[in-house]
């Protein structure tokens, strides 16, 4: 599907604005490139890389489960091109949503510069958290994570995925791959880059090291939380746009995003602190994914828990600039009092009356100077 934005001039070929322009249909047309791949046999298997999930395992079926023979999943470095092909994928749905709903929006609303950055911001991460929470959210109830929590730690390690688990974290790598492109793409202010590859880092780091680290139950209930969190204060900003009095959504989420803060502490030390630390297979193997050694278990908790603090070091000043500006709007204009100038000016008023405001008795009234001059 090719997006074109409409243009008067027609740039050169390979240039920056050419790229800004035709970025949808560029993007478009690689990955129709892999698709077509597939329908031919020479190009077949290694269009197929990127295409489709790679490492298959056929577990055949238990006593205990009377099931079919299930097909599960582990990582690779084959799973850097399928990484790669859905972040073409994602720039795509990026610019259609971005053409044909916000875009609309935005000419309908006539926001300034800044709250239109803010909003086209907003306005992807809340599609994206509402998408990604609602599917993580569907593999919790189908794995029975919520009705049995020892699966965060029980048979670690998880070296096996189900197809629903491996394209979530394929998904999720992706999508915040895609993001760095983006930010060429979208013309990001300069200012506003480093804060955006912060957060791009971190997300990537997390989603990785859960994923390397066979952490993916711990990662996907951490996900999907913090996921829920951030929907909920990217769409309050964008009714916050629309109407500056809504404020209730943005005190709903300051309330979840403390909890939220503290419930991915207490399941992080939860899973690692005293879940992986009982298991009895506490050695090192690269061959089986087990990781389950002290200095990974504190590496990961600390990793965890810095990320933690910085984010609620951040929300502390945010809180604190509303609050300065909430003050500043509501605080009564100090009236000043008439300065009282010195010498001839200061005298004269005097003698015109109170304050310098002429009165009947003064002096020099037109009636008193007629009654003088008869």
């Amino acid at each position: 599907m090719a997006i074109r934005k409409k243009s008067n001039k027609n740039p050169p070929l390979l240039s920056h604005e050419f790229l800004l322009q035709n970025h949808a249909d560029i993007v478009s047309c690689l990955a129709m490139l892999f698709l077509l791949g597939l329908m031919f046999e020479v190009t077949a298997k290694v269009a197929i890389i990127f295409v489709a999930l790679q490492y298959n395992v056929t577990r055949p079926a238990t006593e205990e489960q009377a099931t079919e023979s299930a097909s599960l999943y582990h990582y690779g470095f084959k799973d850097l091109a399928t990484v790669s092909f859905y972040m073409l994928v994602a720039i795509i749905i990026h610019a259609i949503i971005q053409e044909y709903v916000l875009d609309k929006i935005n000419r309908r609303m006539h926001f300034s510069k800044t709250k239109h950055s803010k909003f086209n911001e907003s306005g992807q991460l809340s599609a994206f958290y509402l998408f990604a929470c609602v599917w993580g959210t569907f593999i919790l109830i189908s794995e029975n994570y919520i009705s049995d929590p020892t699966i965060l730690w029980r048979a670690y390690p998880h070296n096996l995925m189900t197809f629903q688990m491996k394209f979530f974290y394929i998904s999720q790598l992706a999508y915040w791959l895609h993001a760095f492109p983006e930010l060429y793409f979208q013309k990001t202010k300069k200012e506003d880059i480093p804060r955006q590859l912060v957060y791009i880092g971190l997300y990537l780091f997390h989603i990785a090291g859960a994923y390397l680290l066979n952490l993916n139950h711990l990662g996907l209930v951490l996900l999907v939380l913090h996921y829920f969190v951030e929907f909920l204060f990217h769409i309050s900003r964008l009714f916050y746009f629309s109407d500056e009095k809504y404020q209730k959504g943005f005190s709903l989420w300051a309330v979840l995003f403390v909890l939220g803060r503290l419930l991915t502490l207490i399941l992080s030390v939860l899973t690692v602190g005293f879940g992986l630390a009982r298991a009895e297979n506490q050695k090192l193997d690269f061959s089986t994914g087990n990781f389950n050694v002290l200095a990974v278990r504190i590496a990961v908790l600390a990793s965890i828990c810095i990320t933690q603090a910085f984010m609620m070091w951040k929300f502390i000043n945010f809180q604190l600039r509303r609050w300065r500006e909430h003050s500043a709007f509501q605080a009564p204009p100090v009236k000043r009092k008439p300065a009282v100038t010195k010498g001839r000016s200061s005298r004269k008023g005097t003698e015109n009356g109170v304050n310098g405001t002429v009165t009947s008795n003064g002096a020099d009234s037109p009636r008193n100077r007629k009654e003088k001059s008869s």
